[in-house]
């Protein structure tokens, strides 16, 4: 028997190369290559192998125009979890959640499993990294011990599969963890590129032959990112993102990908004493706690996915005592950030290179649309001058190099949610009076320096 040939991996992004070395060339990561034996099994060569130089079958070819059925999905009932996969879970379809440990992935997971059991459909919950013991005490914490799922403790996929392939085959299985499930197949050990392409393709073709939703959790890299080579990313129908911060109660679950739904939908969870609770506006919750009478604070019209948000954007102006300014940013990019600056610095004459600047974004909460850009500058000038900002006024806005404030998408679905929650003035980009619902009163800005004489007149 020929010994089997050895490669190196990376880890990171899957490249592989000849020889080890200590960074990749591929994505520049270090010690992330790692020695693995190039099967001629599994996803990479067994079907090819097998076939060798036989002709294929014909497949069926269908005209583009014809109507085909919506797919049919199964609603957990937890309504923030639904709305992030897009309004339940698709029957035949796979789905990856990340998030950082501790975060409260298995905690959701039980629970989405606990509401599709107490349904009617039959959940199974498949656990590599804890003992079903440990699984039975997070269910008891949470309330959870009566409820119909089925619970595993294994890593070798080939059983796991032999399981769940009984009759009735379940309506939904958790994998917690994608990393930790391995393959007889191939040599390398758990968690390793090759080990998590391999079980990710296994699992993904059960759930198309039989008709099982599969979520997969996934660990995450210090970077946030899912760890394990994007290629996994790609083969699931939808990748779900845990996020939140450690001191914070919010939890947002965030649809990055989505193949039967709107991608950046979010749903907001709050961790309670029995686990994750839902938080029907997040709006309400993210402002609850702000008082109106403090300098560097404005309030920002937002949208996640089809869903307005409004949240509290605070910003902290203080003279440095360093050679080099701090820029520290929560919540925000910090390029955006420096953006900013530059355009009140270069086109309003407001210079805060010799000052800290501190931003934050209220409840944890993480954005990613430019349309904050004019809260984030609202929030700059009211803490420069030390002035609040009305208490009752929404801001949002992109603003360009030029200092010209660009319109943003669904201005209207934005100021209807400010109007329901109590605002009653708005500061918008230019042209956007059609989309004015009739009880507030807008000031419209064309240009960053029209916003800053506002405010500067205002506080005089």
């Amino acid at each position: 028997m020929a010994k089997p040939q050895r490669i190196f991996v990376c880890q990171s992004c899957g490249a592989v190369s000849p020889r080890w070395a200590g960074r990749c060339d591929s994505c520049g990561e270090w010690n992330t290559i790692v020695e693995e034996a190039a099967e001629n099994a599994g996803v990479g060569g067994g079907p090819a192998k097998i076939a060798g130089g036989k002709k294929g079958r014909v497949i069926e070819l269908v005209p583009l125009a014809g109507e085909s059925a919506e797919p049919p999905r199964m609603a957990s009932g937890i309504e923030e979890f639904d709305r992030a996969t897009g309004g339940g879970l698709v029957v035949g379809s796979a789905l990856l959640v990340g998030g950082d440990p501790g975060i409260g992935k298995s905690t959701l997971l039980l629970q989405a499993m606990a509401a599709l059991g107490g349904r009617g459909h039959r959940a199974v919950y498949i656990s590599g990294e804890e003992a079903i013991a440990q699984v039975r005490m997070r269910a008891r914490r949470l309330g959870l011990a009566d409820m119909p799922v089925e619970l595993g403790a294994e890593t070798n996929l080939k059983d796991i599969l032999a399981t769940l392939e009984r009759a009735p085959v379940p309506a939904a299985v958790v994998i917690d963890s994608i990393q930790t499930m391995w393959t007889e197949a191939l040599e390398s050990a758990p968690g390793t590129v090759a080990q998590v392409r391999a079980s990710t393709q296994e699992l993904v073709r059960f759930a198309k032959k039989h008709g099982t939703a599969v979520i997969l959790v996934g660990h995450v890299t210090k970077e946030g990112q899912i760890a394990g080579p994007r290629v996994v990313e790609h083969m699931v129908d939808a990748v779900l993102y845990f996020e939140g911060e450690r001191g914070h109660q919010f939890r947002i679950l965030r649809a990055v990908k989505n193949r039967f739904g709107p991608a950046n939908e979010i749903g907001v969870f709050a961790m309670g004493g029995l686990g994750l609770e839902e938080v029907p506006n997040p709006s309400a919750l993210f402002l609850g706690e702000r008082d109106g009478q403090s300098s560097g604070s404005s309030v920002f019209a937002g949208i996640e996915g089809t869903r307005p948000v409004l949240v509290e954007i605070q910003a902290l102006v203080a003279q440095s005592a360093l050679g080099t300014p701090r820029r520290a940013v929560v919540g925000w990019d910090s390029g955006r950030l420096s953006m900013v600056l530059a355009v009140l610095d270069a086109r309003c004459g407001l210079s805060l290179a010799g000052q800290d600047v501190y931003l934050n974004v209220a409840g944890g909460l993480k954005i990613n649309e430019p349309a904050a850009d004019l809260a984030v500058a609202a929030a700059l000038v009211s803490s420069t001058g030390g002035v609040p900002l009305p208490a009752d006024c929404v801001i949002f806005g992109e603003i360009s190099l030029s200092g010209q404030i660009r319109p943003v998408n669904q201005m209207e679905a934005r100021l209807k949610e400010a109007e329901k929650l109590g605002f009653r003035r708005a500061i918008l980009p230019r042209g956007a009076s059609k989309a004015i619902p009739g009880g507030l009163a807008v000031k419209e800005v064309a240009d960053l320096a029209e916003l800053v004489a506002y405010l500067m007149v205002r506080d005089a």
